[in-house]
């Protein structure tokens, strides 16, 4: 297999967003020429139209393939009608008619799933059909596989957060998924960025994971961190995730934290990412 470079992108809230880094994103990216785009949700801040077609414009600047997947700032929030009749009629005319995007090849495999709910104002959740659709498309793919999931609300985060931001029903999806052998979780939902494995709420036998949460990309509402995303370099059974963060000063994304893992017996293990294959930078390398 050869190395394989993902874009992690998340929370973008079109209709609230830092405009003056909107084309350094569209130009850093294009220089990483990744392999792939995941979008873990929120790409407006209300659901409006004008927010959905400035949304549609960034995506379509963006290389493919692409996988991308609604948040709940992606159901219209004040008009109750709206909300609970046609819920995320505007994303899928605007974004992707597919709640469930997938691509796969023989070496990576990446799932697309809506958590967005119109009943949870910022929550979200999974259900039986999702989660049975999970099995049926990952189960059969081979060990050698690379299996990833991107959602908008997280599976699982370090102990300090409660279970309450964490998606509805994460405990039992995880369970159920132990037999696909998944090996990254891609999230978005707090805007601040972490990578790690599972931590000691859902030690689940068999199951052998990295959590990975991008912090937002273009947002104002930054929450105490830099606007950032990530990019993730696939070499198994290493995998690194790189994080760029906005210097305002300079109007640009330079790579500013790396975090390496590395698969073993004992499930995934932090490594030192400054090795002989990574002395130069990925761009550098291409």
């Amino acid at each position: 297999m050869h190395m394989r470079t993902l874009i992690h992108l998340s929370d973008l809230h079109f209709g609230r967003i830092n405009e003056s880094l909107i084309q350094p994103l569209i130009e850093t990216i294009a220089q990483i020429q990744p392999d792939l785009i995941a979008v873990s949700g929120d790409l407006t801040q209300r659901a409006h139209v004008a927010q959905f077609e400035a949304a549609q414009a960034f995506l379509r600047a963006l290389p493919a393939p692409q996988i991308v997947v609604p948040g709940n700032h992606d159901i219209p929030l004040y008009n109750v009608y709206a909300r609970f009749l046609r819920g995320l009629r505007r994303y899928r005319r605007y974004v992707t008619e597919d709640l469930e995007p997938y691509y796969a090849d023989r070496e990576i495999a990446v799932l697309g799933l809506n958590t967005a709910r119109a009943f949870a104002l910022k929550g979200g959740r999974v259900n039986l059909g999702q989660i049975s659709r999970m099995l049926g498309r990952l189960r059969p793919l081979g060990r050698d596989v690379v299996k990833i999931i991107v959602t908008h609300h997280p599976f699982d985060l370090p102990e300090r957060y409660p279970n309450r931001v964490l998606v509805g029903r994460a405990h039992m999806a995880l369970e159920q998924l132990a037999a696909c052998d998944i090996d990254l979780f891609l999230a978005g939902h707090l805007h601040v960025s972490h990578v790690g494995p599972a931590t000691l709420r859902f030690k689940i036998e068999g199951r052998s994971a990295l959590f990975i949460q991008a912090g937002t990309a273009t947002s104002t509402r930054g929450r105490g961190e830099a606007n950032a995303f990530n990019v993730i370099y696939i070499d198994p059974p290493d995998i690194a995730v790189e994080r760029y963060t906005w210097q305002p000063n300079d109007t640009l994304f330079i790579a500013s934290a790396t975090d390496s893992y590395r698969r073993t017996s004992a499930g995934w293990m932090p490594v030192p990412h400054v090795t002989e294959r990574r002395k130069r930078s990925p761009i550098e390398k291409r």
